[in-house]
């Protein structure tokens, strides 16, 4: 090769250096490779309801070592789909009032680095991705690295229902109801079937944003089983238009020993002596009974005859005694005694109330006759 071919191929490819050096450089300064100087706390994500307002919890700060005063006049901006501050459309809010397109209002203290900002009048169109700034006399910069997108949606959020505590009867638990809150200066109302009177309150969770809330300690009985709690939220939005109202049921469970046990007998009434009964041990209890046994009543006490829900006697005996029980892990519970009679007893037991009335009766005729013949006193 020449010396002139190769000063050549030197000038080319210093050329080109060059030429990548100044582009970077100005890309630099389009904010496409300069790292970030500025940087907000604040949820990636965010949900609104059309119609009602959003309470943006923001806080900010400059990247290290770069001078930011907070005694100077400094003003809040916010940037639409393109965090590029020279692209004018898509700037929509300043705090300076030189730009309010979209309704929001700085709520935050911006010099103690609080960019906390209640946006109003939301619809559907409103659902895009936005930017912060700061701009100030000697500190300017967005938050590109930051965007926040939101999401607005026409439908409300269900409210939820937790119940706090074991749910066990003679138990207390604690119910509470909840709603997504996503503007705490208009937030729903809660209403329930439980206590009627319970004031709501607006707690704020650990992101910044809201939760509102309804609660109630109840002590638990077995009625309180399959007790449904219905619970609704509504949702304020624009004035002259009715609320936006969403409802959660859940349906409680309370653990309880068996209860209301009873025994029945089939076929009931009179059966002729060596014919065979049913009897039927019934209870309800959660949870469900797991076992159930028959007792006899003998000349010693109570004795345990057979397990099972369901008993076969064959009726042998003129007279028999029984009792059922039910158990579930909680406890167990009986029956009163019913008692088992056949033919035979029957006859037997109308013989001998027969002979009962005749005595009686004889026994009341003697003491007619000796009231007839006794002395009379004199007159």
């Amino acid at each position: 090769m020449s010396l002139m071919a190769a000063l050549c191929v030197n000038m080319v490819t210093v050329n080109m250096l060059l030429s990548v050096f100044f582009l970077s450089g100005v890309s630099a300064q389009c904010g496409s490779i300069t790292p970030a100087a500025l940087f907000i706390t604040a949820p990636k994500e965010m949900e609104a309801l059309s119609g009602s307002c959003l309470l943006i919890p923001c806080n900010f700060r400059a990247k290290d070592g770069t001078q930011f005063d907070s005694s100077r006049e400094i003003y809040g901006v916010w940037i639409k789909n393109d965090p590029r501050f020279s692209n004018k459309d898509n700037v929509i809010f300043n705090s300076s009032q030189s730009v309010n397109s979209y309704k929001m209002q700085m709520t935050g203290n911006l010099r103690e680095q609080n960019c906390t900002t209640l946006f109003s009048d939301l619809d559907k169109s409103k659902t895009k991705k936005y930017f912060f700034r700061i701009e100030s006399e000697h500190f300017r910069a967005t938050a590109f690295d930051d965007p926040l997108q939101i999401t607005v949606r026409d439908s409300p959020w269900s409210p939820r229902i937790n119940i706090s505590g074991e749910a066990k009867e003679k138990k207390s638990v604690t119910i509470s109801c909840s709603a997504f809150t996503s503007c705490p200066h208009s937030p729903p109302q809660l209403t329930w079937n439980l206590q009627q009177n319970c004031h709501s309150q607006i707690e704020e969770n650990t992101d910044g944003t809201f939760t509102s809330k309804i609660q109630q300690s109840i002590t638990l009985s077995d009625s309180h089983d399959g007790f449904n709690i219905s619970c609704s939220a509504t949702y304020p939005v624009d004035e002259g238009k009715p609320g936006k109202t969403k409802e959660t049921q859940q349906t409680l469970s309370v653990t309880y020993a068996p209860k209301e046990t009873s025994a029945s007998i089939s076929p009931s009434g009179l059966v002729s002596a060596g014919s065979w009964v049913n009897l039927t041990c019934s209870s309800r209890a959660n949870p469900p009974i797991s076992s159930f046994s028959w007792f006899l009543k003998t000349k010693d006490g109570s004795m345990k005859v057979a397990e099972g829900q369901f008993y076969t006697v064959n009726m042998t005996n003129m007279t028999e005694s029984y009792y059922c029980e039910a158990t579930n892990i909680l406890g167990h519970n009986r029956s009163s005694w019913i008692h088992l009679k056949n033919e035979a007893a029957s006859d037997q037991d109308a013989a001998t109330n027969q002979r009962r009335t005749q005595k009686k009766q004889t026994m009341s005729t003697q003491w007619l006759k000796f009231k007839h013949h006794e002395p009379q006193g004199e007159k």
